[in-house]
């Protein structure tokens, strides 16, 4: 949708619009509550900003909304779609190490793993899962919030669209 559009709809709706991109309620009304937004960077800035105060509890209640990586999202929310869009393809032995790095994971930390993998391939995921896996829990829970606050943006920028330029105010 557009900015304009993304401004004009009532709270409730702005608020199911934004929350797949972080189910957070605090975030979700905060982010709500900026509108009107005279741009995109403006609404991003408020949802960064408003990203940085997350809890522990703030993070594992949006974690739960999140598949595993490498798994693909089930179902047809707007989580899910969001989701299938993120994940690169493995090949078959890294889509193997991957589940195998996942248990580690959740096995030494008591959560999923989190990694923004939009724009990552399905190798450079499996280094940054190996790698953390070295993480104390206190910096893994830092390093997990700040990938989930990647995300969220990332999201919410694909979400809300910069309306078009007007054709009368382009000059040729």
């Amino acid at each position: 949708m557009d900015l304009a559009t993304f401004n004009a709809l009532p709270p409730a709706d702005a608020a199911a619009a934004v929350r797949p991109c972080a189910d957070i309620g605090a975030w979700v009304d905060d982010v709500v509550a900026g509108r009107p937004y005279r741009c995109r960077d403006s609404l991003l800035l408020r949802a960064m900003r408003a990203a940085a105060d997350w809890t522990a509890d703030d993070v594992d209640a949006a974690l739960a909304h999140h598949p595993r990586i490498g798994e693909r999202a089930a179902g047809d929310s707007a989580e899910a779609r969001l989701s299938r869009t993120e994940q690169p393809t493995a090949a078959e032995e890294t889509a193997a190490r991957i589940a195998e790095g996942n248990v580690a994971y959740e096995t030494r930390f008591g959560r999923i793993f989190l990694v923004r993998a939009a724009g990552r391939t399905a190798e450079e995921i499996l280094a940054n899962l190996t790698e953390r896996l070295a993480n104390a829990p206190a910096t893994e829970a830092l390093v997990t919030a700040e990938q989930l606050r990647q995300i969220a943006l990332l999201r919410l920028e694909s979400i809300v669209e910069e309306p078009a330029a007007d054709p009368a105010e382009v000059t040729s």
